[in-house]
């Protein structure tokens, strides 16, 4: 594998990882500058080399946050995310691309992006029928019964003079007063604090008891009107029909037609802000007209009539009074500073991360230094500067990163190339082997209803030192630990009995091979039907995958070569575990497609984007998330990209419609 694809395949697993731990866990674990820096960077990387682009790029998709406890519904109107700015010179680009491609007068709308997690409604005869989370944009979770709950939000529309139906697009938030009083009640019962209310937001939404979603005071502002017989052409004009209707419009919404006033909203706002009682972290710009929006279209992942520019992120000084090393379970070692608390952004931070190596020695630390602290996105800490002067001649010593694990004291390497140091006793370095089966047992991959603090203390036990042993467990030695009932103990028997039903590529990817995720398994899966195949597999044959590289085919050989795995996964196989791709998917699949690159652009009516992937695969076609002349077909919905468009009828590439895709695979 070359330096370019290499790079490729390292965005790609960062940036699905990040997505997982925002959308799924409401855990981020970077700050959304350095995300979206990624970001850039791989949608660069593709679009510079096409060879490389893959239908399972993050680039193609948006970070979901379904659950399986909710009915998951898909949303008539795909949920987009915004292409992110940090300067005004990028907001000036965007202005002047509207200018460029619209080429007549236009209005830009200026409002606050507010910092909660977004949701869908939709009314029909002026009564709330459904509440849809994001998902992952093309369907969400249906989470109407705890929306209901929330006052803010009309049940019943007033007046008279709304559409029959439309849906209407908002944010649901957990005011400041109302995050520090929640957090105050946890500190009493000794219970976990929330560390943001987007955070507090999000998983509140998720509960499912809807009483005690009532009991958190939530609240919700809107922002985005869609339907068929929408009162205006314009955007903000249609808000303010809304506000009539009962929802909670923001009235800091303001229409500009030059970008000087954008930036003087904009420099408004990054200081006033700080008094409103909800938390922001942006602003959003959006073509008035709904037909200039519809003239201008989309992208793959975000419209290209709006954008979002984010606030630069604040900053705190503080005292630096320890330095702390983690391992995870891929024996990554992640240095942590231990702050002396200090507030920023609504929030007391007393730990931030400082990576690795590399930028320890870059900020010259020292213990007792005043670092500056600052949020990135306003969520994670990181430390980016120390201030020199305030050192003293009582200051303590330099900080120096560790040769050897704090938990097995085994020698630690760092790989050529790699900023990051790794403990390589996986098989006898607790926190690596907890982290593996913690990996195991999550929603994605077995579905097990356990949690980390379960596993870590069935393995203090001596009860599970692998993911095979959670199958050994019985009911008397479950009663036999702290806190265990008898009905808690059932539920975990019943859930290990569910997840022999997961399907094998879950499985591949529960095993916690490095650089084998979600994607990876899947495409692992289309060339080997067993887990038998997959351990006999040459590195030769690993490479012939499409999208694996030398890494991934060598780390994979390297999982398999140790015997402890090979036991692990035979045991797997004997308490009855899917080891192989259920028949009636092999059924499924034809080479009707085969030798086809197909794109897909627009949206559709009768599957998903997701699904028509699927199929592609399933048929031995070959997807790609951008054009060129290796393109065979574009499958082409509803609000097609220009730029793809354009492209195509330069290439000569044919343009195919849902229908005509799926004659395709009925001949």
């Amino acid at each position: 594998m070359n330096k370019i694809e290499s790079r490729i395949q390292e965005l790609r697993r960062e940036l699905e990882l990040h997505n997982y731990n925002y959308y799924v866990l409401s855990n981020p674990t970077i700050p959304d500058r350095e995300f979206d820096e990624m970001m850039k960077e791989l949608e660069r990387m593709e679009e510079e080399h096409p060879e490389y682009a893959g239908p399972h790029s993050p680039t193609q998709r948006v970070g979901s946050d379904l659950s399986k406890e909710f009915e998951q519904v898909p949303h008539r109107y795909p949920m987009l995310s915004l292409s992110n700015t940090y300067s005004e010179e990028e907001v000036r680009d965007f202005f002047d691309r509207v200018s460029r491609a619209l080429n007549e007068p236009f209005e830009i709308v200026a409002e606050l992006k507010y910092d909660g997690t977004s949701i869908s409604l939709i009314y029909e005869k002026g009564l709330l029928v459904r509440a849809v989370t994001r998902g992952d944009g093309t369907r969400g979770d249906d989470v109407t019964a705890n929306v209901k709950t929330i006052r803010s939000i009309p049940l019943k529309l007033r007046g008279e003079e709304y559409p029959e139906e439309f849906e209407i697009r908002g944010e649901i938030l957990l005011p400041w007063a109302e995050f520090d009083r929640l957090n105050k009640e946890r500190t009493e019962q000794d219970e976990p604090l929330f560390a943001n209310p987007r955070n507090a937001a999000s998983g509140t939404l998720k509960q499912q008891n809807a009483a005690i979603v009532a009991s958190r005071r939530l609240d919700g502002y809107f922002y985005y009107l869609l339907g068929e017989n929408l009162p205006a052409d314009g955007h903000y004009e249609n808000l303010v029909f809304a506000r009539t209707w009962g929802f909670k419009i923001p009235d800091v919404i303001r229409k500009y037609d030059t970008v000087e006033g954008i930036f003087d909203y904009i420099a408004y706002w990054d200081i006033e802000r700080k008094n409103l009682p909800v938390a922001t972290d942006g602003i959003v710009l959006k073509v008035n007209s709904i037909q200039q929006q519809r003239n201008l279209g989309f992208t793959a992942k975000s419209p290209r009539w709006a954008i979002a520019y984010k606030f630069q992120a604040e900053q705190a000084l503080t005292r630096l009074n320890s330095v702390s090393f983690q391992i995870g379970r891929t024996g990554t070692v992640t240095p942590v500073a231990n702050l002396e608390p200090v507030l920023l952004s609504g929030t007391t931070v007393k730990r931030a991360s400082l990576h690795n190596e590399d930028i320890i020695r870059e900020l010259d630390l020292h213990i007792g230094d005043m670092v500056y602290v600052e949020k990135g996105g306003e969520i994670i800490p990181k430390i980016v500067g120390v201030d020199v002067e305030a050192r003293s001649l009582l200051i303590g010593d330099q900080i120096q990163f560790i040769k050897y694990c704090p938990e097995c004291k085994t020698l630690l390497i760092r790989p050529e190339g790699e900023a990051a140091h790794y403990c390589p006793n996986e098989s006898g370095c607790p926190p690596q082997i907890k982290g593996r089966i913690v990996h195991f047992v999550t929603r994605r991959a077995m579905d097990i209803g356990i949690g980390p603090e379960t596993i870590e203390d069935l393995y203090n036990a001596g009860l599970v030192k692998n993911a095979a042993d959670l199958y050994a467990l019985t009911i008397p030695e479950l009663l036999g630990l702290e806190r265990w009932a008898e009905k808690s103990a059932q539920n975990l028997i019943h859930s290990l009995e569910r997840s022999r039903e997961v399907p094998f590529e879950r499985v591949v990817y529960a095993l916690g091979i490095r650089f084998v995720g979600e994607t990876v398994a899947r495409r692992l899966i289309t060339v080997f039907h067993s887990m038998e195949q997959l351990q006999q597999a040459s590195l030769e044959t690993l490479t012939e995958v499409n999208e694996i590289g030398g890494r991934i085919a060598q780390s994979i050989l390297d999982y398999f070569a140790d015997p402890k795995n090979r036991q692990m996964v035979a045991r797997l196989r004997e308490y009855g575990l899917q080891m192989e791709v259920a028949e009636e998917k092999l059924l499924d699949r034809s080479d009707k497609l085969k030798g086809l690159t197909i794109v897909i652009s627009g949206t559709f009516s009768r599957y998903s984007r997701d699904e028509y992937k699927e199929m592609i695969e399933q048929n031995g076609g070959k997807n790609s998330g951008s054009v060129s002349k290796k393109t065979d077909y574009i499958l082409a919905g509803e609000n097609m990209g220009p730029a793809k468009l354009e492209k195509a009828a330069k290439l000569g590439i044919k343009i195919i419609n849902e229908d005509e895709f799926l004659n395709m695979l009925a001949e």
